[in-house]
């Protein structure tokens, strides 16, 4: 599929799409990656993109942490779900994503961006709450280090 026949599917669609987002953990570091496509142009995001048909959550966040950050990750768990819609200027939905949050683990290799990521950056996650702009990528980031802290302290 071309680029702008991707881009023209998922604007102003007739069906939210599914896409995979993925907190990627290294230690107590969080991979970000400033995104190169709309939504959120420009933007400090996760990595992630869209569910292909016969692909489960956890293969479409290996697929899109490779295809973006030449990185293999492990999916930990699902963190949450969240909607993104997004209005135009006339109130009509521009975009509408059904998001699956992930939680994955990635002990080692260097992130080289590629596909829609313009720059890959392990952050904190104080650093990640500074530079995401969007509240739920902040609170899914968050939410993901509270389900680590507890389910260490179960050990």
């Amino acid at each position: 599929m071309t680029d702008a026949a991707d881009r023209s599917s998922r604007e102003y669609p007739d069906r939210p799409w599914v896409g995979v987002g993925v907190v990627t953990w290294r230690g107590d570091q969080v991979l970000l990656i400033r995104r190169g496509k709309a939504p959120r142009l420009g933007q400090w995001s996760l990595p992630g993109g869209a569910q292909t048909v016969g692909e489960t959550v956890f293969e479409t966040a290996v697929r899109e942490m490779r295809e973006e950050t030449g990185l293999t990750v492990t999916p930990t768990g699902i963190i949450t779900v969240v909607d993104a819609i997004t209005p135009d200027a006339e109130g009509r939905v521009h975009y509408h994503y059904t998001l699956v949050e992930v939680s994955a683990e990635c002990p080692d290799g260097e992130a080289v961006c590629a596909d829609d990521a313009l720059e890959a950056r392990w952050v904190s996650v104080e650093e990640a709450g500074a530079l995401v702009p969007w509240d739920e990528t902040r609170r899914v980031i968050a939410l993901s280090a509270e389900q680590r802290a507890t389910a260490r302290r179960r050990g």
